[in-house]
């Protein structure tokens, strides 16, 4: 779409574009690559809402079926609540963006993108992010960018820029980059088994390929920017920062030293009831506001818990800067279930319930840009007020419990079993208890854990943990001394400038998410941060083995069968049977399911509750599928009486010429003198003679008459024997 300027990346098929749509919007941008066109614009409101005391930054991102050229499905023909895909789009633009607002800059702002066209190829997370930085930078609103995001995938061992669909299905790699001209700022993806080093390079070399991308932007601010406006900062009064510290400095730093997150939580809230009133007392009733006082108090806890960190290298817990807090889990905690597991760590726990599902449960994806049509494995995150000792909102699935969910469900998805090899559909859910920071990674954990407990051959253990950071900084923003944390508390990720997760098994990283507070962190930080995850891993790795060293070798009593079994293709037809006859007897007999890939490959799926019903589905395919063999003696039904002999079914659609010679062991003057339509009759084959199956009842009779009617060796016949 070509507007009044337009800027293009070199080489990476990106134009931005400016100048006719939104022209009321604070900045208005239109991105596109290839035939996927992103619209993106940002606004903010002119003045602070009564009783402003925080920053409300909205991202919203949403794709409509027109983009696609399709009608929304269902009646009701417009788009509804947004997708879980437009909530994980919206989260990634909202996190680089935020920490690059200006320090007590409280007016709301909004960014909403929009899904003008898509080719199907080109994913538009992507251009979100980055039509969102240029039209933040080209507005009028306070933001100290650009920033610029790509996607790094890894095929046959070379890292690849924006890899459209098609190719991230050959990549082992999917890396989403968002970083300025010098340091990161946020991270999110999953590989399958990377190592820590070319993890390492593979963000080296993001950090090149988003160049390009802040140039074309820097070159369209300078062809559209508009000035910034300036808008009131919300500080705290330094006179009532002064007086809490003087009067609450010892007293928050005794509660900080606290032990359980609720002694130290229910100590600060006394330390500013009592600070409030002596507040009240020294500048008078209603001269200073609530919100100024809890300003203060969060800037001097802020302010002690770092401090007490880079001067001690002690944490609130104890703990030292690498140090883990005391794991525990538990396997096979609900009966009924098809695995389930508790893992603690510290005060935070979560309960992980696994569910083994058929073809059946596999959930379809109606999405218009591309991607997997459907998935087999789902993890479901749900966090609870209580797990935080608070009441609130309950039942409602918010940004944050699909962030996270889909973060878990990302690290997990590479150890599990090929689908061919283990083909059922697998959701996991994870109830968070209690929580003091790292619920998604507790989650990987325990899920690793019932995954293993319902006996799913998962190619190893995967652990996740998170670890942040503490800084001090000169006067020039430049990082003069710092901190690295392993295993974050809740405290630690609220007051500190970090939260980077890795999650991974043995054989390397299979998921990951770095989340800053400040605006970028320097390579040689995330280099220690990556090694410093690393150790904590393995420790933890092995402690989840001690509790639970491999997958059950058997199934859960209440959890489905599954077998899958390979056929002759030519012999579909036979299974199938005239109109589905024999599946249909199949499920009546053994109250199995069986579905047939419609490949026309032979595979099979036997679906059955409990083990006799999975015995007797495959017995039955085997007839229905088996040859008649020379030799071997049926069980059959006479479908045809003839004056020169009787058809026998001996097998499902299989049958042969009982020559009236072969009926009996004396002559025979008329067929229907031994048998009439529908009889059983027990015979022997005696020979193939192209095609033509010879069977004889004679032969049969002989044969049990020398075993002493022993019938053990009889093989079923028809499908109604």
């Amino acid at each position: 779409m070509k507007q009044k300027h337009n800027v293009s990346v070199k080489n990476l098929d990106i134009e931005f574009s400016t100048g006719t749509l939104a022209g009321l919007a604070s900045g208005a941008v239109t991105i596109r690559s290839g035939e996927t066109t992103v619209f993106v614009s940002t606004t903010a409101a002119s003045a602070l809402r009564p009783g402003q005391d925080f920053f409300p930054l909205t991202v919203d991102y949403r794709e409509k079926f027109s983009a696609a050229g399709r009608f929304p499905g269902g009646y009701f023909k417009r788009e509804g609540k947004p997708t879980e895909k437009e909530i994980l789009t919206s989260r990634l633009c909202d996190r680089p963006l935020r920490p690059l607002f200006p320090k007590g800059f409280m007016n709301e702002v909004q960014v909403i993108g929009l899904l003008l066209s898509t080719d199907g190829i080109t994913e538009p997370d992507i251009l979100m992010v980055n039509g969102a930085s240029a039209a933040l930078l080209i507005s009028d609103v306070p933001w100290n960018g650009p920033v610029a995001c790509a996607r790094i995938g890894q095929i046959d061992g070379e890292f690849v820029v924006n890899p459209n669909n098609d190719e991230v299905l050959d990549s082992d790699l999917d890396l989403i980059y968002v970083g300025n001209e010098s340091d990161m700022l946020m991270i999110e993806g999953s590989a399958e088994f990377i190592s820590d080093e070319r993890f390492y390079e593979a963000l080296e070399f993001a950090q090149k390929a988003i160049q390009p991308i802040i140039e074309a932007q820097k070159e369209l601010a300078k062809l559209a920017g508009k000035a910034k406006k300036e808008f009131p900062l919300v500080i705290t009064p330094k006179e009532v920062t002064d007086f809490c510290e003087s009067q609450a400095k010892d007293q928050i730093i005794e509660a900080l030293a606290f032990d359980s997150y609720t002694e130290r939580k229910i100590a600060i809230e006394k330390i500013i009831e009592g600070t409030s009133a002596a507040i009240e007392e020294k500048f008078g009733e209603n001269k200073v506001s609530s919100d100024d006082i809890a300003r203060a108090f969060d800037e001097l806890q802020e302010k002690l818990y770092r401090q007490n960190i880079l001067d001690t290298g002690k944490r609130v817990d104890g703990r030292g800067p690498q140090d883990l807090r005391t794991i525990s889990a538990e396997n096979g905690v609900l009966p009924r279930v098809h695995g389930s597991s508790v893992f603690n760590r510290g005060e935070t726990q979560a309960l992980v319930i696994a569910t083994l599902g058929t073809s059946k449960d596999v959930q379809e994806m109606d999405g218009i840009t591309g991607g997997a049509t459907n998935k087999s494995f789902i993890l479901h995150y749900n966090f609870p007020p209580f797990s935080v000792g608070e009441a609130g909102r309950f039942g409602f699935t918010g940004r944050r419990e699909i962030g996270h969910g889909a973060l878990a469900e990302r690290s997990l998805l590479p150890i599990l079993p090929p689908e061919d090899e283990f083909p059922y559909s697998i959701r996991l859910v994870s109830e968070v208890m209690s929580s003091n920071g790292s619920t998604s990674m507790a989650s990987i954990c325990g899920g690793s854990l019932a995954l293993m407990d319902a006996g799913v051959p998962i190619s190893n253990p995967c652990a996740g943990i998170s670890v942040g950071l503490v800084t001090e900084k000169d006067d020039a923003g430049k990082i003069t001394k710092y901190e690295i944390l392993t295993d974050i508390l809740g405290a630690e990720d609220h007051f500190g400038d970090m939260d980077f997760k890795i999650a991974g098994s043995k054989d390397g990283i299979t998921g990951f998410q770095l989340d800053l507070k400040i605006p970028g962190i320097p390579f040689n930080i995330t280099l220690e941060a990556i090694k410093q995850n690393a150790e904590a891993r393995a420790k933890i790795l092995g402690i989840m083995t001690e509790h639970l060293e491999a997958p059950r070798n058997e199934l859960r009593e209440h959890a489905p069968r599954i077998n899958s079994l390979q056929i002759d293709p030519d012999k579909i037809g036979a299974l199938i049977g005239p109109g589905g006859k024999n599946i249909r007897r199949i499920t009546e007999v053994s109250g199995a399911q069986v579905d047939i890939n419609d490949d026309n490959s032979g595979k099979v799926l036997v679906f059955a509750s409990s083990k006799e019903s999975m015995e007797r589905a495959i017995q039955e395919i085997d007839i229905c599928t088996a040859e008649i063999e020379v030799g071997k003696t049926y069980r059959g039904v006479v479908r045809g009486v003839k004056d020169f002999g009787a058809f026998v079914e001996c097998l499902p659609g299989k049958e042969g010429l009982v020559h009236i010679s072969e009926l009996a062991d004396f002559r025979v003057n008329k067929t229907e003198d031994i048998c009439k339509l529908g009889d059983e009759m027990i015979v022997k084959c005696i020979g193939i003679d192209k095609g033509k199956v010879k069977l004889s009842r004679k032969a049969a009779l002989e044969q049990a008459s020398e075993s002493d009617n022993d019938d053990s060796g009889v093989e079923e016949g028809s499908e109604e024997a």
